[in-house]
């Protein structure tokens, strides 16, 4: 009998027998065969058998070892939350902004949480309420403790909350297991807010507390040449000249519209999760609206739909839906960009009735939240948050406060928060985890998806090439049977980023050479257009 092992001690290991440490080679193997074989035969014992601790065998006149690539994307039927269409992105990956989110900006922003809602404590005088409130940042403090410590992830107490189920129905499937670091940085990062949210909504007093809102609102207070350069623009409704020919007034709306829809986009530059530590020179440098300023920053987009999406929408007028969406992103001085691009998209007949997705409670910092909506509005008709504005300029923002509140009175302007909107999953699941809200978006006639964090969702947020379409990116938000027309209108502030063309890989890896953080410096941008598969029948499995 021909054996391929060498002697060494006996190592117990599975059913009593000796064996190797670790993974046995080829020869390590064979000899656990004729180990076995030996004691049959009753020529031993494990107890007084020495076997070997390792073979190693040359395999030289072997074919060399190929560099096999994976294939990507996976396909439709190996897709979960914990392995996207690409490699995700987690939090231990060094070379990703995820890594520097989870070890450094979520811990930032966490404790600045503490820090507000500390501050509201000494703010009362009630005991009922204090007590409440402080075993409220007991719970923060626990959380701080999990997310330092990279603790598994356990599951959310029923809350009362409408995304319960969802939440732990995805841990549970997927993430059993898994920490803050090796799971997958959208869902670990959404993950960590839904906590957050957690600590207040188990109170009895506290449950729709907000850490976040004093940053919103003096971010947005603190956006003055900004918003004045806009309201004073805007405060009359637009009109055409009535000098103009047909094609001149054509032309000038298509100019305005494409102006506009810069605004908005670049409106996304004011995002508290990434600028904490901001001064007011740098929040108004970002915010800059004039026209000069529009014109240089165009080359920055490098995926670039305008075109496309003016041809899209110049055609709604004609139809007798002409409703638009939009799934916001930022409150504030985003949120009044919003506002400035869906008026003009009303007054010139473009749309009818605009329809906004916000969410139901306090998410990624700045994100909008119903209270956002009504504050935003009510400061610029009734607030004094300008004190250095001249009387001309106050008027003008009480005007367009005016006007967007009557929008919202006679039902052109709707405010809507879908539990699923605050979940861990992508937009990739939404057909099949939200059919109500799939359903509900393909009646639209275009979705605009704001910011960065939606444009993640759409793309599964992993490692897609530059060069994948867009509409390939967001899988069944474009090939699903009734997919609405999507324009994801985003400002670049992290690693995934799809759509740029044929030519979008070599763009990408050339930027990364002469800017390696150009992915999350929010100097560059994308507006990107899916025509999706609207006006066919939903279908769900």
């Amino acid at each position: 009998m021909t054996r391929f092992i060498t002697t060494g001690g006996p190592v117990h290991g599975r059913s009593g027998y000796p064996s190797s440490c670790g993974v046995p080679s080829l020869g390590a193997v064979a000899a656990d065969d004729d180990l076995a074989h030996y004691v049959q035969e009753g020529y031993g014992s494990p107890a007084t058998y020495s076997t070997p601790s390792r073979v190693t065998l040359h395999l030289g006149h072997m074919p060399s070892k190929k560099d096999i690539k994976a294939p990507w994307p996976r396909t439709p039927s190996r897709v979960d939350p914990n392995n996207p269409p690409w490699p995700a992105y987690r939090g231990y990956h060094e070379y990703s902004f995820a890594h520097a989110t989870m070890g450094v900006r979520l811990p930032t922003i966490l404790g600045k949480a503490i820090d507000d809602a500390s501050r509201t404590l000494n703010e009362q005088y009630a005991e009922d309420k204090i007590i409440d409130l402080a075993e409220c940042l007991e719970r923060m403090d626990a959380l701080m403790a999990d997310l330092s410590g990279n603790a598994k992830l356990r599951p959310i107490i029923d809350d009362g909350e409408g995304d319960v189920a969802l939440w732990n129905k995805e841990i549970a499937k997927y993430f059993q297991g898994k920490d803050f670091m090796n799971a997958p940085w959208l869902f670990a990062e959404a993950y960590k807010y839904r906590r957050l949210h957690e600590c207040f909504s188990v109170s009895k007093y506290w449950h729709d507390y907000d850490v976040f809102y004093r940053q919103k609102c003096d971010t947005f207070s603190r956006s003055t040449d900004a918003v004045f350069e806009l309201s004073m623009r805007f405060a009359e409704p637009f009109k055409k000249s009535k000098n103009m020919s047909d094609a001149e007034k054509a032309e000038s709306e298509r100019l305005m519209f494409l102006e506009l829809t810069q605004v908005c986009l670049w409106g996304n530059s004011t995002d508290l999760s990434l600028l904490i530590n901001m001064t007011e020179e740098q929040i108004k440098s970002l915010q800059s609206t004039g026209g000069d300023h529009l014109a240089a920053t165009e080359k920055n987009i490098l995926g670039n739909h305008l075109n496309q999406l003016w041809e899209t929408v110049k055609v709604l007028r004609e139809k007798t839906g002409g409703r638009i969406d939009f799934v916001l992103d930022n409150a504030g001085f985003e949120l009044y960009c919003d506002f400035v691009y869906a008026d003009f998209l009303i007054q010139t007949g473009l749309a009818k009735q605009i329809r906004f997705h916000g969410k139901r409670y306090p998410w990624f910092v700045s994100d909008v939240t119903r209270k956002d909506w009504d504050w935003l509005l009510n400061t610029m008709v009734y607030g004094h948050l300008f004190p250095k504005a001249s009387e001309v300029e106050r008027e003008s923002l009480r005007r367009l406060g005016a006007r967007w509140k009557q929008y919202e009175k006679d039902g052109r302007w709707q405010y809507e928060q879908h539990p699923f909107w605050c979940t861990g999953y992508t937009f990739w699941d939404l057909h099949s985890e939200a059919p109500d809200l799939f359903l509900h978006l393909s009646r639209s006639d275009l979705v605009y998806f704001k910011g960065d964090l939606n444009h993640r969702k759409l793309t599964y947020d992993c490692a897609a090439p530059a060069s994948i379409p867009f509409d390939i990116a967001i899988g069944p938000m474009a090939s699903a049977a009734g997919a609405p027309k999507i324009c994801s209108l985003r400002t670049i502030k992290s690693d995934v980023v799809v759509g740029l063309g044929d030519d979008g890989d070599a763009i990408a890896e050339q930027l990364d050479k002469k800017e390696p953080g150009w992915k999350i410096s929010g100097k560059y941008a994308v507006v990107l257009l899916s025509e999706g598969r609207p006006g066919e029948k939903v279908r769900f499995a």
